[in-house]
């Protein structure tokens, strides 16, 4: 009991430790919630190797048997570096600089909790952060008055149930309790407010060219969603599953705050710290899986998910007075993801993973923003497992993103923001490990 009581608690504290960086999924999609890195998370809705399958396919909670614990983390470092091909600096600014990496080292985490309650049925309980962003550039960048920090984090309370219809099919179901905090800096161009309010004369009341600041835009919401899915014993040595993952939708709440506003330019309304609201809908997800026991040494699996991303047309940030603060057009579409990946067991006690990905970007070319430069992907990945006792796993897995370079044309010239010009390129690597224990 004790064991137990301690591995608990230690689940708890890691979820709430949750932190997410550059999404290594495509957008800002996390899939990194399981064992599954070093097969590139393919079959994960027809695995069911541990209680992570909570998240990938409840249903799969019916293969497990007693009690089990997971807790995993994945450290993810991302790389985002501009190659400016032309462009131009804000209007009465200096220019600055490519900005540096925009990537920064994060740790997701995530633990999962799966209980037998009689022969047929499971309830299992999963803590993750689904969805994350950060990109951040330096502040004197050309592109500062574009962006400077954007940050998406979300923790995610995932209760589940399964149940064993018959020997060949399991269904299972979720409810999702979602909690999104965002965070949007950049900076903003005084001097140019100042001479499209005023012209020459409150230019030079607010001291000429190269006046700025920085706007900070933070807020948060929580919401409800569910998921579902199923789990289909072809024979037995092939299984095949699907699951669902519904939208939710956000309305985050929070402020504007503006740092260092010239005194002559304190009264107006645009430059007024104040509530603002950003409604978001982060995407639905669905997904077709195989699993198949090749032999006694190999199993092999693939996996494709479609994720609807075309709920992100534009991101519209106002204040609660109704008036405007920025629209930005996004335009995203849907995407697909697919992955093949297999195992070898080498013994009793160890295994080996390898696995390829390809995810595509919701990001049209035309579209491409410096907050979310995104692109296709393509992943590369290995991983084991060593088992030091009866009860318990160490999964150990690594993955490199091989990003396209892609291009951007951001003119925000007109906004005083710049035009900002050059191609991106990209690439993530990722170092997940995860201990589950069962009892």
């Amino acid at each position: 009991m004790k064991l137990k009581q301690s591995l608990m608690a230690v689940s708890v504290a890691s979820a709430l430790l949750a932190m997410s960086g550059n999404a290594a999924a495509s957008a800002f999609a996390l899939i990194e919630q399981s064992s599954g890195t070093g097969n590139a998370f393919a079959g994960g809705a027809a695995a069911a190797e541990d209680a992570s399958t909570i998240f990938f396919n409840p249903a799969g909670m019916s293969r497990l048997n007693g009690t089990q614990v997971t807790v995993a983390g994945s450290l993810i470092q991302p790389s985002a570096k501009l190659s400016d091909t032309g462009s131009t600096g804000a209007l009465l600014q200096t220019a600055g600089g490519n900005g540096g990496d925009a990537g920064s080292l994060a740790l997701v985490p995530n633990t999962y909790m799966v209980m037998e309650l009689d022969s047929a049925t499971r309830f299992g309980l999963g803590i993750n952060a689904p969805f994350g962003l950060q990109t951040e550039y330096e502040a004197s960048w050309i592109g500062r008055f574009q962006a400077i920090k954007s940050r998406i984090e979300t923790i995610n309370l995932n209760p589940s149930i399964a149940y064993q219809l018959s020997d060949s099919l399991s269904v299972g179901a979720g409810i999702n309790y979602q909690h999104i905090a965002g965070e949007l800096t950049s900076a903003v161009n005084y001097s140019a407010a100042a001479f499209s309010f005023g012209g020459a004369g409150l230019l030079t009341a607010i001291g000429g060219p190269g006046v700025e600041g920085v706007s900070k835009i933070a807020g948060s919401d929580s919401a409800w969603g569910y998921n579902f899915g199923a789990l289909f014993n072809a024979s037995a040595d092939t299984r095949i599953g699907m699951s669902y993952r519904s939208k939710i939708k956000y309305t985050l709440k929070g402020s504007i705050t503006f740092s260092d506003v010239p005194a002559a330019l304190a009264a107006s309304p645009l430059l007024a710290n104040g509530d603002v609201v950003l409604p978001i809908t982060m995407p639905d997800s669905f997904s077709l899986s195989g699993f198949h026991k090749l032999n006694d040494k190999w199993d092999l699996m693939a996996d494709a998910t479609r994720t609807g991303w075309s709920v992100l047309q534009q991101m519209k940030i106002d204040r609660s007075n109704g008036s405007n603060v920025q629209t930005v057009q996004e335009n995203w579409k849907d995407t697909w993801r697919f992955a093949v990946g297999a195992t070898h067991h080498y013994s009793g006690q160890w295994l080996s993973r390898i696995g390829v990905a390809y995810d595509h970007t919701p990001v049209p070319d035309a579209y491409r923003t410096a907050r979310i430069p995104d692109s296709d992907r393509t992943w590369l990945t290995i991983g084991g497992q060593y088992k030091p006792s009866q009860s318990g796993t160490i999964d150990f897995g690594y993955a490199h993103l091989f990003m396209k370079d892609v291009t951007i044309a951001d003119n925000q010239a007109a906004a005083g923001r710049g035009n900002l010009v050059g191609t991106y390129k990209s690439g993530v690597d990722i170092l997940s490990v995860q201990y589950a224990y069962s009892f």
